[in-house]
């Protein structure tokens, strides 16, 4: 959207995508997903200014049915869950970002619990799960997030989910 704020390449891009999704057969596309992020190279955010009303209704087009979409750093999670739950299909599944590694500060269960249940309330929860909302690898020689502090990360997301898993009473 920064490079075309028309859109165009945008659905070129969902288009030739799901040409190539179109070889595989449903079952195959079930374990198939797609990640959404601002950017994490060397701990900066590249797209962070990209609204996702702009991104979102175009990539629920695509033929995948995991959706992996950074909403930890989100300054505004409710608006991005509003439009999750407006354009996600009914096969589709959304992986929430509930850890932010390019910030390093780490989360607490509770926290991570919270922002499960604010998606709760938009997606169902047997289309529900949770992820990070980049990778803790860095790119090329990033090493600014130690692995104690991804560890911990991680930690707080699996410990978080089974707060909310209880809540809920549904695994995630």
């Amino acid at each position: 959207m920064k490079i075309d704020p028309s859109g165009n390449l945008l659905n070129s891009f969902i288009d030739l995508n799901n040409l190539a999704l179109s070889r595989f057969s449903a079952e195959e596309r079930r374990r198939i997903g797609v990640h959404t992020c601002p950017g994490n190279d060397f701990d900066s955010t590249h797209s962070a200014d990209v609204d996702y009303a702009e991104l979102l209704p175009s990539l629920f087009e695509l033929k995948a049915c995991n959706f992996y979409i950074a909403m930890a750093g989100e300054p505004d999670r409710g608006h991005a869950l509003k439009i999750i739950h407006k354009y996600r299909k009914p096969d589709q599944r959304v992986f929430v970002g509930v850890t932010a590694p390019a910030d390093p500060r780490i989360e607490t269960a509770e926290e991570v619990r919270d922002m499960v249940l604010e998606a709760a309330e938009y997606i169902p929860v047997e289309h529900l799960g949770t992820t990070d909302d980049c990778g803790f690898s860095p790119f090329c020689d990033d090493t600014s997030t130690s692995r104690e502090t991804a560890f911990a990360k991680i930690r707080a997301r699996v410990l978080g989910t089974k707060l909310a898993e209880k809540l809920i009473g549904s695994e995630l």
